[in-house]
């Protein structure tokens, strides 16, 4: 593989922020094809030492020196304007390109780039179609925003014209892909730290669905009132999916004794197989159907559908079984947005448990005040909610919002929620609280994970 806008493979490409998922990923391709590779982020982490491992050179912390002798800087949405590599990089005259832009370019070396949008499952979805495409040997390459098993990481770089990828709408970067499939798994209001509105944010996947060719296929929801609209836009080949109506359909759903599952596909009124899914939820038999519409635009027989959706047995951080400990099982989910903690917690609901313990880490202060009263409903499904300070992640702290303030509102509610402020706390109550067949879930997009991993380590 060779990327026209990076021909000279002696040129040096430098990621600003490289520990990200994405970011990884993309410094990953570049190094499998022998690229130099060099990149910064604020702390070590796993994904850095192994890029350090395959030949990245890699910066803790961000100083303008790391940019030097660069060829091309990377960075991404988060990245600020006062970012010292990146005024460096200005001031040396390094060409600039954000994460999406690259992402964009690498696409175009594929003729059939699936990408795989909305504001919730895409994780998932491009989990299983990656599954999918592995099983009917299509030598994919794969960009994938969590930890996936079958490709021992996040990323996986193929000799085929497929790609497959997530496409996030955040700051609209999705617009700068090109993709051959177009997936839309559903529209909400998200992102409000850059989206005016919910109007705003329908209207930019509107303008994604207008970079799909006219051969190729944009793959809907089509009982998602939001994507209605969006669906009529559409001057490509559709296929649209759901329970109750669109062109795929899954009849005859039943769940085992795991929460898993079990349907049978339709298109229009014709059976086309059964389909037995290893990852729980209702939610993720739409995820399913997702990635079966892609797999049936692109002719893949039904037998590597059923066996590639049969493989697949989650991503990390997606409602990822951590471990039991005096028969607790403590699962960790990646759900930060109040639709998917109502979607992992009816799951959860349908697993085997005694009392559910939902463990949530509120993921930005935007976040949280724009959504706070979709929060507040968000719990209904658990026995008792236990409430982590918000985790930052890009932005600065204000009083505006709290998890004091939100679990004030929980409880005016009448439901059992409890305020704490460091991990080891939540550890030490979970130590005399939680009973044989009790469920512990830590849920959020931040390091909630460790309490998980703590309390199974004492």
């Amino acid at each position: 593989m060779s990327f026209d806008f990076i021909k000279d493979k002696h040129k040096k490409i430098h990621f600003i922020g490289i520990g990200g998922i994405s970011m990884s990923g993309l410094a990953e391709i570049l190094l499998e094809n022998n690229y130099r590779v060099s990149g910064s982020d604020m702390k070590s982490s796993l994904l850095t030492e192994k890029l350090g491992k395959h030949g990245a050179e890699i910066f803790i912390g961000h100083a303008s020196k790391n940019v030097e002798g660069s060829d091309l800087v990377v960075y991404t949405a988060a990245v600020s304007e006062d970012n010292p590599e990146l005024i460096r990089a200005k001031e040396l005259n390094i060409p600039t390109m954000d994460r999406a832009e690259f992402l964009g370019k690498i696409m175009k070396g594929h003729k059939y780039n699936v990408a795989i949008s909305g504001t919730h499952g895409k994780t998932t979805t491009t989990s299983m179609v990656s599954h999918i495409f592995l099983n009917a040997d299509l030598d994919p390459t794969i960009l994938v925003g969590g930890e996936l098993d079958i490709i021992d990481g996040n990323v996986k770089t193929g000799k085929s014209e497929y790609f497959i990828t997530e496409a996030c709408e955040y700051k609209a970067s999705f617009l700068k892909f090109f993709p051959y499939i177009g997936v839309i798994l559903n529209i909400e209001a998200d992102h409000l730290d850059f989206y005016r509105n919910i109007d705003h944010i329908q209207d930019t996947f509107t303008e994604f669905v207008k970079l799909i060719p006219e051969d190729g296929y944009l793959i809907a929801y089509s009982e998602d009132e939001k994507l209605k609209k969006v669906i009529k836009s559409a001057k490509c080949n559709v296929l649209t999916y759901g329970i109750n109506e669109g062109d795929i359909r899954a009849k005859n759903i039943n769940f085992n004794d795991r929460g898993c599952a079990i349907f049978d596909v339709y298109k229009n009124e014709e059976k086309l197989f059964t389909a037995n899914l290893n990852v729980p939820g209702k939610h993720n038999v739409l995820n399913g159907l997702a990635s079966i519409c892609v797999a049936l635009s692109l002719n893949v027989d039904y037998k590597n559908i059923v066996e590639g959706l049969a493989n697949f047995f989650g991503t990390h951080r997606r409602f990822e079984i951590k471990g039991v400990k005096n028969g607790v099982t403590v699962v960790d989910d990646y759900a930060h947005h109040p639709t998917e903690i109502k979607a992992t917690l009816e799951a959860a609901k349908n697993y085997p448990h005694k009392k559910i313990y939902c463990v949530f880490q509120p993921h930005t202060y935007t976040r949280t005040l724009t959504l706070f009263d979709n929060f507040v409903h968000s719990f209904s499904n658990a026995d008792e909610v236990i409430l982590a300070d918000i985790y930052a992640a890009r932005e600065k702290f204000t009083k505006a919002v709290s998890s004091d303030m939100l679990g004030d509102k929980i409880r005016e509610l009448g439901q059992n929620c409890k305020n704490f402020h460091g991990f080891e706390d939540i550890v030490s109550y979970l130590n005399t609280v939680l009973e044989n067949g009790d469920l512990l879930l830590t849920v959020g997009a931040g390091d909630v994970y460790k309490i998980g991993e703590m309390y199974l380590a004492e």
